[in-house]
């Protein structure tokens, strides 16, 4: 008997961490024109049904994603996401089969606490990884981290800057600076 999945439960008013790796751990990125071709992906979900990034992550197997999506359920902008992200990706490789190993990942970032949790994580994937892919975060450039870290405006209509910073509290400061030492502490084992 085959068990069904579980149903996931929509809530447009919270953040959701969501994250897909390539299957067998396989590398989905492999030049700056897979990252274009994904942010021209993200472009077209968002024409299709409007969704808010606060920080995101792309690596070279797997991408990790902190979003909302207020006018429909997650599950259709990310469908619309990895489906054409791997048509794209079958086309260029001439491969077949499955791109990611699964469905997407997806868990709900409640608070202010939380969400500095997640995004702090997302920023250090490129330092934390067992081989890093960058000396330092601000130094990735497949990542949200960069726009944080120099107080540059947002080059996409999806990604919001303005929610993370005025989230930090004591001992730090609601300021981009006090963002990037935030993120650059090591994080809690």
């Amino acid at each position: 008997m085959r068990m069904s999945r579980k149903r996931r439960v929509w809530n447009p008013i919270l953040f959701e961490h969501a994250t897909t790796r390539g299957n067998n751990r396989r590398t989905i990125f492999h030049d700056p024109s897979d990252y274009r071709a994904f942010f021209r992906v993200l472009n077209y979900a968002h024409e299709q049904y409007p969704f808010t990034i606060i920080a995101y992550c792309l690596m070279t197997n797997h991408y990790h994603l902190l979003i909302r999506s207020p006018e429909v359920p997650l599950g259709k902008v990310m469908a619309i996401i990895n489906r054409r992200y791997g048509d794209y990706y079958r086309a260029k490789y001439g491969v077949t089969g499955y791109l990611y190993e699964g469905r997407y990942y997806a868990e709900k970032v409640d608070g202010p606490a939380g969400i500095l949790t997640v995004s702090r994580y997302i920023h250090r994937n490129p330092i934390a990884a067992a081989k890093p892919l960058a000396a330092k975060m601000e130094d990735y450039p497949y990542s949200s981290f960069y726009y944080y870290a120099n107080a540059v405006s947002s080059p996409y209509p999806y990604l919001e800057l303005g929610h993370i910073v005025p989230l930090l509290t004591q001992p730090y400061e609601p300021t981009h600076e006090s963002y990037r030492i935030y993120c650059e502490e090591p994080l809690p084992d």
